[in-house]
């Protein structure tokens, strides 16, 4: 029997995304209208028949994260009720990813529950890049794909040909991160211990582990929300004699005041992905943006024909800079 082509909706949060991921799939996006009343509740209109397809929703939860997720929330249901025979949430940054665990007593473990609510919504399946944490991915009661940005940063700097380079993590939680993209470019690993007694404080960092001296040093991590640990631990390796700092998030949150704080860093490039907008005024010269289409536009076509979407993760990603 002929396999009908998937069908890619795209929410508001990211819609030059999924124009991206839709042209490397060869399909339109799908007809859907989402708007607001006038109250500010969410309004999804979907303008064609999904009975019986594979229907599959690009949403990132990132900033405004509630509007953001309600609206997928809202998108989920009508695909449910309009028969869909099965949902993909794909949602390239995870918004409350970070409350993962309880830190203290009578303390919400966020993450589990909009695992929850994405499942009672309508999610069948859940494709996801860069997790903050891998547990994240057991709160799901459903499938859920892990990609990784890993290969498209290894590529670009590769390409680069930067001399003596040391991966360095800027915390002692990243540091399977790091050790798994040092191990992609053939590089040694250092570490930061930083201390942090708030949650979006600036970060103290205490020692670095590992030769860094003279070193291109290249910082891997998850997100860059506020660039205060990422700074910090620029600034901690430039006392510790590296020649050069360059780092790479694959989700560029960059709430205020990130943008002020990596241009007057010692940081001589950030590099990032698209799995979230970057807004024009946080447009700054040092940051450079890879795209992400492509890894998931083919992760779409391995759910759709029930292929292993672990063997992209293997494969060698060239790097499209878009910015």
């Amino acid at each position: 029997m002929r396999r009908d082509p998937p069908k890619l909706f795209a929410g508001t949060a990211n819609v030059a995304l999924a124009r991206r991921v839709a042209a490397h799939l060869d399909v339109p996006l799908a007809e859907m209208v989402v708007s607001r009343f006038p109250d500010g509740e969410v309004q999804v209109r979907i303008d064609e028949s999904v009975r019986g397809r594979d229907c599959f929703l690009l949403q990132p939860t990132c900033p405004p994260v509630n509007e953001n997720l309600v609206e997928a929330l809202v998108i989920l249901d009508a695909l449910r009720r309009a028969s869909a025979r099965r949902i993909t949430a794909v949602i390239p940054y995870f918004g409350y990813a970070r409350q993962d665990r309880k830190l203290g007593p009578r303390e919400p473990i966020s993450a589990k529950l909009v695992a929850n609510l994405l499942v009672r919504a309508g999610a069948d399946h859940i494709l996801c890049v860069d997790l903050h944490a891998g547990q994240v991915g057991g709160f799901f009661d459903i499938p859920l794909d892990h990609l990784t940005a890993r290969n498209l940063f290894a590529d670009y700097f590769l390409r680069k040909g930067l001399p003596n380079v040391v991966v360095v993590s800027p915390d002692i939680g990243g540091l399977k991160r790091a050790r798994d993209f040092a191990r992609a470019i053939g590089a040694p690993v250092a570490v930061c211990d930083k201390r942090r007694d708030q949650p979006n404080q600036v970060s103290e960092i205490v020692h670095v582990i590992g030769k860094v001296y003279r070193r291109t040093a290249i910082l891997v991590d998850d997100i860059v929300d506020t660039a205060g640990t990422l700074v910090a631990a620029a600034e901690a390796l430039v006392r510790r004699g590296v020649a050069e700092v360059y780092a790479c998030c694959t989700h560029p949150v960059l709430s205020d005041p990130a943008v002020d704080r990596i241009q007057a860093s010692p940081i001589r490039e950030l590099v990032v992905t698209d799995s979230i907008p970057i807004p024009p005024h946080k447009r700054i010269g040092k940051i450079r943006v890879i795209s992400i289409a492509r890894l998931v536009a083919e992760a779409i076509l391995s759910i759709h024909e029930n292929t292993s979407v672990s063997e992209l993760l293997e494969e060698p990603q060239p790097a499209e800079v878009i910015l």
